[in-house]
């Protein structure tokens, strides 16, 4: 999809490195970047109804905004890195509105949990700050926010105080363990459960959000 600049979001500048990181046990990734298998963001479509146009903000190569057009939605792909697909130098934590039109946010954040290389001593705080951060240009909209965690990340205390905070509708819990990278015989086992964590200004007010499986 082609994207009229003048529809991007307002960006504070802000020059502190953004994306954090967690270990594998290999080397790591430029800016930490991994990208989504296909069948991932199929799981989120399989159980949610997407409206309006979607802001996919950090879409790396692009691979969730490819299965979401595919699926027929009309897709805004940035990112902060520059990677051949979407409008590159967009820093999603510097936004201050959506890009216009757009009444859904779906990505794959920044995990940031381990504090393992120099400078992120205060990673995990970044994951709660970008979902945070998510969750109220999601408000600002009145629209839907689906984002790809780790399923245990779900269970910590700071964690599920903001999730609670906002009209929280489901937690899609994928079966099968994700594999970021093949590397043949020599990958590693999968080590993490992950899931889709959806916020939905549509969700009846004081129903609890559903737990589905993928």
């Amino acid at each position: 999809m082609l994207v009229n600049p003048e529809t991007l979001p307002t960006i504070e500048q802000d020059d502190t490195a953004r994306r954090a990181i967690h270990i594998s046990g290999y080397e790591r990734e430029n800016r930490d970047f991994y990208a989504t298998p296909a069948w991932v963001t199929a799981a989120l479509l399989r159980h949610v109804t997407l409206r309006g146009p979607v802001w996919e903000p950090c879409c790396g190569d692009g691979a969730m905004s490819k299965v979401l057009m595919a699926a027929g939605h009309t897709v805004v792909s940035t990112d902060i890195t520059d990677r051949g697909f979407g409008v590159a130098g967009i820093d999603f934590l510097g936004c201050t509105d959506v890009p216009g039109g757009c009444r859904s946010i779906v990505t794959n954040p920044p995990y940031g949990d381990t504090g393992s290389h120099a400078g992120q001593a205060r990673s995990a705080r970044r994951m709660l700050d970008f979902v945070e951060h998510a969750m109220r240009l999601a408000a600002s909209v009145e629209g839907q926010l689906a984002l790809l965690v780790r399923l245990n990340w779900i269970a910590g205390q700071r964690a599920a105080r903001l999730l609670s905070s906002g009209p929280f509708a489901a937690t899609i819990v994928l079966n099968e363990r994700i594999r970021w990278f093949d590397m043949g015989e020599k990958t590693n086992h999968a080590q993490h459960h992950h899931a889709w964590i959806v916020i939905d200004h549509a969700h009846p007010k004081g129903q609890p959000p559903g737990l589905l499986f993928a």
